[in-house]
C-alpha cells in the first residue's frame, strides 16, 4: 500500500521542470507499445492495481500484479513506466526467478539483510545492483549497463572513453 501511494503522488510535467517525477514518454508509438503490453496483461489474468491509461504520448505510472514470466511486461523491457509486483516466500527462488530471463540491465533489490544483498550481488545476472533504491540509479563515474540481451559495454566518462578507444600491444625481444 505505500508503493501504491508513493506512485499515486508522483507528479506529472515537463521534464525540464526540477518538481517533475515523471514525464511524457518518447513518443506516441512507443506510449501505445507499453498500452498494448499493459492490455494483453490484463487480458491474460494480470490486476492493474494502479494506473494502467494513456493520453497521447503520456502513460500513467502502472501497477501490476497476478502477472507471469510468458507476459510481454515480464518477459521483455518494457521501458516504459509499468511496474510488477509479485509474492515471494524464498528470496533464493525470487533471484532465480530474476535470472530465467533473456534480459539483465540493472536490479533493485530492497533489504536490510546483509546476506540477502551478497546474495543478489553474487547471483543475479545483471549488469548492476542497487541495494534499497530503483535500478536506474547511476552517476557518470560508475559503470552503467546491462549484460544479456539488455546490451553490451558501460556507460559512465571512463566506460565511454574506452569504448573509443583500441587497445594495442607491442612486445620486442632484443637480443
Amino acid at each position: 500500500e505505500k508503493f501504491l501511494q508513493g506512485t499515486a503522488n508522483l507528479k506529472n510535467g515537463h521534464p525540464l521542470d526540477t518538481d517533475t517525477d515523471i514525464s511524457s514518454m518518447i513518443d506516441e508509438e512507443n506510449a501505445i507499445r507499453v498500452e498494448e503490453w499493459v492490455n494483453d496483461a490484463t487480458n491474460a489474468g494480470a490486476k492493474v492495481l494502479l494506473g494502467g491509461k494513456r493520453k497521447g504520448s503520456f502513460f500513467q505510472p502502472t501497477v501490476l500484479t497476478n502477472t507471469t514470466n510468458s507476459m510481454k511486461v515480464c518477459a521483455l523491457e518494457v521501458f516504459g513506466p509499468v511496474v510488477t509486483l509479485e509474492p515471494y516466500t524464498d528470496f533464493h527462488e525470487a533471484v532465480n526467478l530474476i535470472n530465467q530471463s533473456e534480459f539483465g540491465l540493472q536490479a533493485g533489490v530492497f533489504t536490510n539483510l546483509i546476506d540477502e544483498m551478497n546474495f543478489a550481488f553474487n547471483e543475479l545476472r545483471v549488469g548492476g545492483v542497487i541495494i534499497n533504491d530503483v535500478p536506474t540509479f547511476r552517476v557518470d563515474h560508475m559503470p552503467y549497463g546491462g549484460i544479456k540481451n539488455s546490451g553490451f559495454g558501460r556507460e559512465g566518462v571512463k566506460y565511454a572513453m574506452l569504448e573509443m578507444l583500441e587497445p594495442r600491444l607491442l612486445v620486442k625481444n632484443i637480443l
